[in-house]
């Protein structure tokens, strides 16, 4: 979902640590280092990485700038391949017959049916194109704040995990508690009452 998307949907994080010195170069390798490979003639069904936010597929990021005053925008990419069940089925069911001609059998071990399948998908992946999704970022390093323009748990969880791999710094997902506790300009003691705090159930 893009920033620029008529309605969008914002998850805010805290961001936990510190960036090696220079700031900026530290960024910029952490991004090329987990920048997006392409997958369309791979067998791989499935990639993740960091594309520039004015070009979500271009991931040169000497030519497309990502600083923006004190203000970090780019792009987390997910390509992901789908082949239906039934096409998979298809394939695989031709395979066993052709190799059951071959050899003469009338049945095929667990382990052959498995080498079989397997090669039935890398196959397929090879000739399947992956469906990109993209999710727009904006990071004020400065302030530790950063706002993910998606809410789908799916695409928070690869962001978390992507995040801490290419910066070393850990995302922490900002509501009224976590936001109490970690933004706020309350007291130390009124940020200990708060955590001596229990949940209310509203519901039975």
């Amino acid at each position: 979902m893009g920033i620029f998307s008529s309605s969008v949907s914002i998850t805010q994080y805290f961001v936990e640590g510190k960036l090696d010195e220079p700031i900026i170069e530290t960024i910029s390798k952490g991004l090329k280092k987990q920048s997006i490979e392409e997958i369309d003639n791979e067998s791989s069904d499935k990639a993740i990485g960091w594309t520039c936010f004015n070009d979500p597929f271009n991931t040169d990021f000497d030519k497309n700038p990502f600083l923006i005053g004190t203000h970090l925008v780019f792009s987390m990419r997910i390509d992901k391949k789908s082949i239906p069940a039934k096409i998979v089925q298809k394939h695989y069911t031709l395979e066993m017959k052709k190799r059951l001609e071959s050899s003469g059998r009338e049945f095929l071990s667990k382990t052959e049916k498995k080498e079989i399948k397997d090669h039935v998908l890398h196959l397929l992946n090879l000739r399947i194109p992956a469906t990109p999704n993209i999710y727009d970022l904006i990071w004020n390093y400065e302030e530790g704040r950063l706002w993910f323009f998606s809410n789908l748990k799916g695409a928070n969880e690869e962001l978390e995990t992507l995040f801490t791999r290419s910066f070393k710094l850990k995302l922490i997902r900002l509501f009224p508690y976590s936001m109490a506790t970690l933004t706020s300009p309350l007291s130390d003691m009124e940020k200990d009452t708060i955590a001596q705090l229990s949940q209310t159930r509203f519901t039975e």
